[in-house]
């Protein structure tokens, strides 16, 4: 039989080679007194140590040794060392076959280890048919079989026996699993999902096709072309019940597979699968389609908005000139009839000289239309964008399943009028607050115009949407929140939840925390020792935090990089991926195994790192076309591949000796870098203050203290930063490392201090307008007197307690991964004033934003760690700015999934440069150290790997072969 090749040599590595650091040793190879006796026995001293090698070898990694295996140094060394020999001693011990089998035999007498055979042969190999269908690649089972192997003393077969096995148990896995689904789809079904393949829309593409072919809109047409594939989809109605026990990865994998075959390739693969995928799809699409309905819809609201906005801001500069006019005309005015009144002469007579009685009743009316365009606001004109809204609106209320809260449920009657076109029902504003503009608007319009009325209904579902108020069944994103919240039982046992179960022993701890911390900064306030700031008069003045880098760092930092040798960047790539296999991430959507043309794979990831785009990259190079290119990144390239492949590529630059002077890894900062886009912002929903009307989208990246860039996501430009923070932290395993967080201004809200601080991380932005921000006390009436002029309101503690149990479950929700926590933190900042969970989560941030308040002005260090900390930050996205060469540094793609990899591939790009520069900048010290120049350790921690001037990024991009 041939042999089924499932893992990479660094993965047979990983699971099969005898251990040889240090801690691992320690673990698995430290003999104990019992050992030690079973050793003893043998007389000879090379029967001994290879008694013990044997023994320590079926301990872990848990597999025989075979004659002509070379044995590590230091693992002889070690376990010769406890039975006081040398690693020489088992030279004559492999001469013997005779003698090792022996050992075996009371080995295995002795401690109970068994034969991969017989009974319990079968039993491992049921078992691992049935978690090939929770494994979530061949090496994840490879894996789960030796640890299983392992913890049952069953002695692992030979590595090609053991993939033959995953092979085989995966293949089964994925029939049962694809035959399941097919089995629940009744024979109408099949059909219409067959047809899918073959009926063809417009002349041009298959159903199928057109089906995936998909994007959030920005204005009515994109509204329309996305409920049509909803309605088509409905009409399918493949119940999403089919999918009830099918692992959640499993879906994910199929819905790519159908994102990836063509038509006519689909048609060619066996029916079961056929049925799985199109079903998969069918249901995966039509809640991505559906968030793509509301989101699209929320971006139509915001452009009417906007231009209700302009046209009143129009009008009001219009009319300023008017203004000034009238104003100059009625001056005019009071000043004769002033006049006149001092020389008793008539006011009659005054007037009529000065402007005229038929004038001045022009001066009046025009006065009066002036004060109504200045007093007004944008909601007098968004009726403009009423058309818009009726060609798509009462089909989307139609088609969505929304369920609401109670507070919704005048406003989804409303919606349901406006979805059913009933002319005759009465069109009340209950879902309206009592203190909204909206009222004046409404009620000065006529009674039969209900225009303006609809409009209200469809911006107050947009804010209900984005609130969870209102949501929808198999969202998502807009699900239901409280569903999506976990279990109280379940809260209660999440290991990272460091948050007490009784909100008073937790508010006691911050009433003590609060004492003290005002105590001190009352004295540093009195006795002027606040560093680098001052509370004068009960105002707090900080000044500029000045810089502490060495004079001879700069010099040292030319030679160092001076040092470095000029690369390729193609070169560098390949030795990165030398050293660490980073490529071994990017699996075949469909096998799992993974990619075996290594070059092709880099010239991708070098065409999206750089933004040239695949065709541009097939010009730059000589080894592959586009379309070997485009094959391989349409079945490689994915979202949880580059994230894999980046946490290879941080975990080894971490471990690299040089990373060690910038920082532990326990500390980040994160920041959103714009990038431009082609595509007409406006339209997009996508232009803020900041960058006004030049469109683009933010990457929101997190950068540990030792430069890598350990997480990465897209977010529109128009957003509050802050939501994501948690995003990056929880994402991977280097995130969860982190103990301190730092972040810029726009990165920090009141929730997101509460939940940091709930999920033991401490938040430290730095805010630029910190002398405006207040204390916020649990007794503001006993605040020392010299921070009375800091003080805000009083901390709602009452509020804290009745929703701490929702508190407790909302952070655990978020530690369990079961949402994105900015997807959580999002509603909570769009929850009415009323909502008491938001509120009581922000009077937490409150509380956790007065006591860094405290220790802020308190702690010149910590401002110097944020700002060193955030400083990476910023040089980070140079280095990303020099990177994106391509296309004039815009982000060209259209779709949502084609700019994520973009982003994701230029991260990758960075994080394996700064892999490479830290590696050869510890060559370069190593070389600075024999020439006897200094490299002080306080001089080296201000050096960064972020230079890029000794790479050729250009050019044609040649391949060694290797």
């Amino acid at each position: 039989m041939p042999r089924r090749s499932i893992l990479t040599e660094r993965q047979r590595s990983a699971l099969f080679d005898l251990p040889t650091d240090d801690a691992s040793m320690l673990h698995h190879y430290t003999l104990a007194d019992d050992d030690l006796e079973h050793i003893n026995d043998r007389r000879r001293s090379e029967n001994r140590i290879g008694f013990a090698l044997q023994l320590c070898a079926l301990r872990y990694p848990g597999r025989l040794l075979t004659s002509d295996e070379v044995i590590p140094e230091k693992v002889l060394r070690f376990i010769a060392a406890q039975l006081g020999l040398t690693g020489d001693d088992i030279l004559p011990y492999a001469a013997r076959r005779q003698t090792r089998q022996q050992h075996l035999h009371a080995i295995r007498q002795i401690y109970g280890f068994r034969m991969f055979s017989g009974q319990g042969a079968r039993c491992l190999k049921a078992w691992l048919e049935k978690e090939a269908e929770t494994a979530r690649s061949n090496d994840d089972l490879a894996r789960r079989f030796v640890e299983e192997c392992r913890r049952t003393q069953t002695i692992l077969p030979g590595v090609t026996v053991i993939e033959r096995l995953c092979a085989d148990a995966l293949v089964a896995a994925e029939r049962r699993i694809e035959t399941r689904i097919a089995a629940r789809l009744d024979d109408q079904t099949k059909e219409r999902l067959d047809a899918l393949l073959t009926e063809i829309v417009d002349g041009k593409i298959s159903r199928f096709i057109w089906l995936r072919q998909f994007e959030v809109g920005n204005n009515s047409a994109g509204a329309s072309r996305l409920l049509d594939r909803l309605e088509f989809l409905q009409a399918l109605a493949v119940p999403p019940g089919i999918l009830e026990d099918v692992p959640p990865h499993r879906v994910t994998r199929l819905r790519r597979q159908g994102e990836r075959y063509f038509a006519d390739g689909l048609r060619d693969i066996t029916s079961d699968r056929r049925l799985a995928i199109l079903a998969v799809c069918a249901i995966e699409w039509a809640a991505a389609i559906t968030d793509a309905m509301i989101e699209t819809h929320d971006r139509i609201v915001g452009k009417t908005w906007r231009d209700a906005k302009k046209l009143c801001d129009a009008r009001v500069a219009d009319a300023r000139s008017s203004l000034q006019e009238t104003l100059r005309s009625f001056k005019d005015l009071g000043a004769a009839l002033l006049e006149a009144k001092g020389d008793g002469v008539s006011l009659d007579h005054a007037t009529e000289e000065a402007c005229g009685w038929t004038h001045l009743e022009s001066m009046v009316a025009t006065a009066a239309e002036l004060t109504d365009t200045m007093a007004a606001d944008a909601l007098a004109h968004v009726i403009h964008g009423y058309h818009r809204f009726r060609r798509y609106a009462p089909r989307m209320l139609r088609a969505l399943d929304i369920q609401n809260a109670p507070v919704a449920a005048p406003l989804i009657k409303s919606a349901k009028i406006i979805a059913e076109d009933q002319a005759s029902a009465p069109r009340q504003t209950a879902f309206l607050r009592r203190n909204s503009k909206w009222h004046r608007h409404l009620n000065a319009q006529e009674p039969d115009d209900n225009r303006l009325w609809e409009v209200a209904v469809l911006f107050q579902i947009r804010e209900a949407f984005r609130s969870g108020d209102i949501w929808l069944p198999h969202s998502r994103r807009y699900a239901d929140l409280k569903q999506a919240l976990v279990p109280m039982e379940a809260a209660q046992t999440t290991p990272r939840l460091t948050m007490p179960f009784e909100p008073e022993t937790w508010l006691a701890d911050r009433k003590a925390r609060l004492h003290e911390g005002l105590a001190r900064l009352a004295k540093a306030a009195r006795t002027g020792a606040i560093p680098g700031g001052s509370i004068e008069n009960g105002i707090l003045k900080i000044d500029r935090l000045t810089g502490a880098v060495p004079d001879e760092t700069d010099a040292m930092v030319l030679d160092l990089y001076g040092r470095l040798p000029a690369v390729r960047i193609t070169d560098l790539m390949q030795e990165v991926d030398d050293d660490t296999g980073f490529t071994e991430a990017f699996t075949h959507l469909r096998t799992g195994v993974p990619c075996r043309d290594r070059i092709g794979l880099l010239n991708v990831l070098l065409a999206e790192g750089l933004n040239l785009g695949l065709s541009k990259m097939a010009d730059a190079t000589s080894s592959h076309d586009y379309f070997q290119l485009s094959r391989m990144s349409r079945w490689h390239i994915e979202s949880d591949a580059i994230n894999r492949a980046l946490a290879i590529v941080i975990a080894a630059q971490s471990e690299l000796p040089m990373a060690r002077y910038w920082g532990s890894g326990v500390t980040a900062s994160s920041d959103g870098q714009f990038f431009p886009t082609t595509r007409h912002g406006e339209a997009m929903n996508l232009i803020n203050a900041k960058y006004g009307s030049e469109p683009g989208l933010k990457a929101y990246t997190h950068v540990s203290d030792q430069f890598g860039p350990f997480a990465t996501q897209n977010i529109p430009a128009t957003v509050n930063e802050a939501p994501y923070i948690l995003d990056g932290l929880l994402m991977n395993e280097v995130g969860r490392k982190i103990k301190e967080q730092y972040a810029d201004t726009g990165g920090f809200t009141d929730h997101v201090f509460a939940v940091t601080a709930l999920l033991s991380y401490r938040f430290i932005p730095r805010i630029r307008d910190l002398p405006s921000k207040r204390l916020y006390l649990f007794d503001p009436a006993n605040a020392p007197k010299e921070l009375r002029g800091q003080v805000g309101s009083k901390v709602r503690e009452k509020l804290i307690v009745e929703n701490w149990p929702d508190i407790f479950r909302a952070v655990a929700t978020v530690a369990a991964g079961v949402m994105p926590p900015s997807q959580l933190l999002r509603k909570f900042a769009s929850y009415p004033r009323q909502h008491e969970l938001a509120l009581a989560l922000r009077e937490v941030g409150r509380i956790e934003r007065t006591l860094f308040i405290i220790n802020w002005l308190l702690d010149a260090d910590m401002q110097r760690r944020a700002n060193v900390g955030l400083n990476k930050g910023e040089a980070h996205h140079a280095l990303k700015n020099a990177l994106r060469i391509g296309r004039q540094g815009e982000i060209r793609d259209r779709t949502a999934e084609g700019q994520h990899y973009r982003m994701a591939g230029l991260n990758l790009l960075a994080a394996v440069i700064i892999y490479w520069n830290t590696k050869h900048l510890g060559h370069a010290v190593s070389a600075r150290n024999r020439a006897g120049l200094d490299c002080a350790p306080e001089l080296l921690s201000h050096i960064s790997p972020l230079g890029w001037a000794h790479i050729l990024l250009t050019g044609e991009y040649r391949w060694k072969n290797r």
